[in-house]
Protein backbone atom coordinates (compact mmCIF):
# COMPACT_ATOMS: atom_id res chain seq x y z
CA UNK A 1 0.00 0.00 0.00
CA UNK A 2 1.39 3.57 -1.18
CA UNK A 3 0.08 6.27 1.57
CA UNK A 4 1.03 9.78 1.29
CA UNK A 5 -0.07 13.26 2.96
CA UNK A 6 0.51 16.69 2.75
CA UNK A 7 -0.99 20.36 4.07
CA UNK A 8 -1.21 24.07 3.62
CA UNK A 9 -3.10 26.37 5.28
CA UNK A 10 -5.06 28.43 3.04
CA UNK A 11 -6.48 31.89 3.38
CA UNK A 12 -10.50 31.15 3.13
CA UNK A 13 -13.12 29.84 5.33
CA UNK A 14 -13.58 26.26 5.75
CA UNK A 15 -17.00 26.66 3.74
CA UNK A 16 -15.31 28.41 1.10
CA UNK A 17 -12.56 25.49 0.92
CA UNK A 18 -15.31 22.35 1.27
CA UNK A 19 -17.51 23.95 -1.54
CA UNK A 20 -14.62 24.10 -3.81
CA UNK A 21 -13.78 20.72 -2.92
CA UNK A 22 -16.90 19.80 -3.44
CA UNK A 23 -17.78 20.57 -7.25
CA UNK A 24 -16.01 17.29 -9.13
CA UNK A 25 -14.76 19.58 -12.36
CA UNK A 26 -12.58 21.59 -10.17
CA UNK A 27 -10.45 18.86 -9.35
CA UNK A 28 -9.53 18.57 -12.60
CA UNK A 29 -8.68 22.19 -12.76
CA UNK A 30 -6.33 21.59 -9.53
CA UNK A 31 -4.78 17.87 -10.07
CA UNK A 32 -2.09 18.31 -12.84
CA UNK A 33 -2.35 14.22 -13.32
CA UNK A 34 -6.64 14.22 -13.72
CA UNK A 35 -7.32 14.01 -17.54
CA UNK A 36 -10.72 12.91 -17.47
CA UNK A 37 -13.76 12.93 -15.27
CA UNK A 38 -17.59 11.68 -16.21
CA UNK A 39 -20.59 10.06 -14.67
CA UNK A 40 -21.12 12.70 -11.73
CA UNK A 41 -24.01 10.89 -10.46
CA UNK A 42 -25.36 12.74 -6.59
CA UNK A 43 -25.47 10.48 -3.69
CA UNK A 44 -28.15 10.23 -0.58
CA UNK A 45 -24.85 11.67 1.32
CA UNK A 46 -24.83 15.23 -0.53
CA UNK A 47 -21.52 14.02 -2.01
CA UNK A 48 -20.90 12.17 -5.54
CA UNK A 49 -20.09 9.45 -7.52
CA UNK A 50 -18.12 9.93 -10.28
CA UNK A 51 -15.26 7.99 -13.29
CA UNK A 52 -11.79 9.42 -13.56
CA UNK A 53 -8.75 9.34 -15.53
CA UNK A 54 -5.42 9.71 -14.41
CA UNK A 55 -2.36 10.13 -15.94
CA UNK A 56 0.44 8.09 -13.43
CA UNK A 57 3.96 8.91 -15.14
CA UNK A 58 2.92 7.94 -18.77
CA UNK A 59 0.41 5.53 -18.33
CA UNK A 60 -3.59 6.30 -17.88
CA UNK A 61 -5.44 4.83 -15.44
CA UNK A 62 -8.92 4.26 -15.52
CA UNK A 63 -11.22 4.58 -12.21
CA UNK A 64 -14.58 5.28 -9.97
CA UNK A 65 -14.74 7.02 -7.20
CA UNK A 66 -17.52 6.99 -4.30
CA UNK A 67 -17.74 9.87 -2.06
CA UNK A 68 -18.05 7.81 1.13
CA UNK A 69 -17.58 10.74 3.67
CA UNK A 70 -19.10 13.89 2.93
CA UNK A 71 -18.94 16.06 5.98
CA UNK A 72 -19.82 20.31 6.13
CA UNK A 73 -17.14 21.85 6.15
CA UNK A 74 -14.67 19.60 7.51
CA UNK A 75 -13.92 16.09 5.56
CA UNK A 76 -14.44 14.78 1.70
CA UNK A 77 -13.24 10.87 1.51
CA UNK A 78 -13.67 9.23 -1.63
CA UNK A 79 -13.07 5.35 -2.28
CA UNK A 80 -11.48 4.63 -5.15
CA UNK A 81 -11.45 1.56 -7.44
CA UNK A 82 -10.66 0.47 -10.91
CA UNK A 83 -6.76 0.75 -12.07
CA UNK A 84 -5.79 1.95 -8.25
CA UNK A 85 -7.72 1.07 -5.58
CA UNK A 86 -7.71 2.66 -1.95
CA UNK A 87 -8.88 5.95 -0.30
CA UNK A 88 -8.45 9.85 -0.83
CA UNK A 89 -8.89 12.70 1.71
CA UNK A 90 -9.31 15.97 2.26
CA UNK A 91 -9.64 17.12 6.04
CA UNK A 92 -10.30 20.69 6.71
CA UNK A 93 -9.61 22.91 9.94
CA UNK A 94 -10.49 25.99 10.67
CA UNK A 95 -7.09 28.08 11.61
CA UNK A 96 -7.02 31.85 12.87
CA UNK A 97 -6.37 33.18 9.68
CA UNK A 98 -8.73 30.55 7.53
CA UNK A 99 -7.92 26.89 7.17
CA UNK A 100 -5.65 24.06 6.93
CA UNK A 101 -6.32 21.55 4.35
CA UNK A 102 -4.78 17.78 4.32
CA UNK A 103 -4.50 15.71 1.50
CA UNK A 104 -4.60 11.87 2.03
CA UNK A 105 -3.84 9.42 -0.55
CA UNK A 106 -3.52 5.41 0.22
CA UNK A 107 -3.77 2.43 -2.44
CA UNK A 108 -2.42 -0.13 -3.90
CA UNK A 109 -0.53 -0.79 -7.09
CA UNK A 110 -1.92 -4.19 -9.40
CA UNK A 111 0.24 -6.28 -9.71
CA UNK A 112 2.79 -7.83 -6.44
CA UNK A 113 6.29 -8.01 -8.35
CA UNK A 114 5.53 -4.87 -10.54
CA UNK A 115 4.04 -2.82 -7.36
CA UNK A 116 6.94 -3.39 -5.41
CA UNK A 117 9.69 -2.44 -7.87
CA UNK A 118 8.02 0.71 -8.63
CA UNK A 119 6.09 1.69 -5.06
CA UNK A 120 8.98 4.04 -4.43
CA UNK A 121 8.79 5.61 -7.67
CA UNK A 122 5.17 6.16 -7.49
CA UNK A 123 5.05 7.17 -3.78
CA UNK A 124 7.57 9.87 -4.50
CA UNK A 125 5.60 10.99 -8.14
CA UNK A 126 2.03 11.03 -5.89
CA UNK A 127 3.63 12.95 -2.88
CA UNK A 128 4.68 15.62 -5.89
CA UNK A 129 1.62 15.55 -7.43
CA UNK A 130 -0.64 15.98 -3.98
CA UNK A 131 1.93 19.08 -2.74
CA UNK A 132 1.27 20.77 -6.61
CA UNK A 133 -2.99 19.76 -5.88
CA UNK A 134 -2.79 21.88 -2.64
CA UNK A 135 -0.86 24.62 -3.90
CA UNK A 136 -3.15 24.98 -7.09
CA UNK A 137 -6.27 24.48 -4.12
CA UNK A 138 -5.08 27.21 -2.30
CA UNK A 139 -3.90 29.38 -5.55
CA UNK A 140 -7.78 28.88 -6.81
CA UNK A 141 -9.27 29.98 -3.82
CA UNK A 142 -7.06 33.30 -2.78
CA UNK A 143 -7.11 34.33 -5.79
CA UNK A 144 -10.72 33.87 -6.53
Amino acid sequence: MVAVSDGIAIDASPETVFEYLDEPANHRTITPSITGISNIEPLDNGGKELDFTYRMVAVEVEGHLVQTVHEPPTCHRFEMEGGLSGELTFDIEATDDGSWVTYTAEYTIPGQVIAKVIEPFVRRYNQGELQSTLANLKAKIEGA
